[in-house]
């Protein structure tokens, strides 16, 4: 395989370092390891899952859902069942918050972004029957707010909703897909295709070739300009992308903002 290749992005690089294009310095930035490139972006938990509550699929304006199956449950501190992450997912989407959220693609409904069991109530923690409960994260595009819900998975009840602003948790794998689906649309997503090109032989035309990797990139006051001044109030990304049983391929110069929807470059 050949070592280096001088495109538009830089370089495809082998392994964890990249190396700088007509210089003999290696840049000190660590790339994820394989393993993370090949689950999701950010946590790497529940790449793949089930989409219905975050994109509001199965769910007509107006309509009141029947509740969801328990189907199989999980006891004390036992992490969370599949069964029970779904219907978890279900429980946390209202008819209210569904119709006035818009997840990552612009679609009706929040994006999901991580379900985990909550811990016990103080005084709830030397009782061994004490109810599950778990915290759903999820991320409105509508106006940028991270909201966090417990659901009480014994009553089938939300008993405690967060919104936060300008928080930015880690991207989920939903989010990575679309964040390559915009860096490859984008007129700055041809010197990724290049590397792509000259690395396998073949055009880049969707995420499906790449394991993608995203970090949450917020942007320093003062520091850049134009479409990246917003970052961290609007939720932005750097990809990590990587040729499936190939090399990595070197993005970092580029961010997209997901909120806009646009795609912009780091200067300096």
């Amino acid at each position: 395989m050949r070592k280096t290749v001088h495109r538009h992005l830089g370089k495809v690089v082998a392994g964890a370092a990249i190396a700088v294009a007509g210089t003999a310095v290696m840049v000190a930035v660590t790339l994820p390891g394989t393993a993370g490139a090949d689950e999701s972006g950010g946590t790497g938990k529940a790449a793949g899952s089930a989409q219905q509550a975050a994109d509001g699929q199965g769910a007509a304006p107006g309509v009141v859902q029947q509740a969801p199956a328990e189907g199989e449950k999980g006891k004390g501190r036992d992490p969370l069942t599949d069964d029970e992450t779904k219907r978890v997912e279900q429980l946390a989407v209202n008819q209210q918050f569904l119709n006035s959220s818009e997840n990552v693609d612009g679609k009706r409904g929040p994006q999901r972004l991580d379900v985990e069991l909550a811990d016990p109530n103080p005084d709830e923690l030397d009782n061994p029957n004490a109810p599950r409960r778990a915290d759903v994260t999820f991320y409105d595009y509508k106006d940028d707010t991270v909201v966090t819900k417990t659901v009480n998975l014994d009553t089938g009840k939300v008993e405690q909703t967060g919104t936060q602003h300008g928080v930015q948790p880690p991207a989920s794998h939903a989010e990575d897909v679309e964040a390559a689906e915009l860096l490859l649309a984008d007129p700055l997503g041809a010197g990724l295709k290049a590397d792509y090109k000259d690395a396998t032989g073949n055009e880049l035309t969707s995420p499906d070739q790449l394991l993608l990797t995203a970090m949450i990139y917020k942007a320093t006051p003062g520091a850049q300009s134009g479409v990246l001044d917003q970052c961290g109030e609007h939720r932005c990304v750097r990809l990590f992308p990587k040729v499936k049983n190939g090399p990595w391929i070197d993005a970092r110069d580029f961010v997209i903002d997901l909120s806009a929807r646009k795609v912009g470059k780091l200067t300096g």
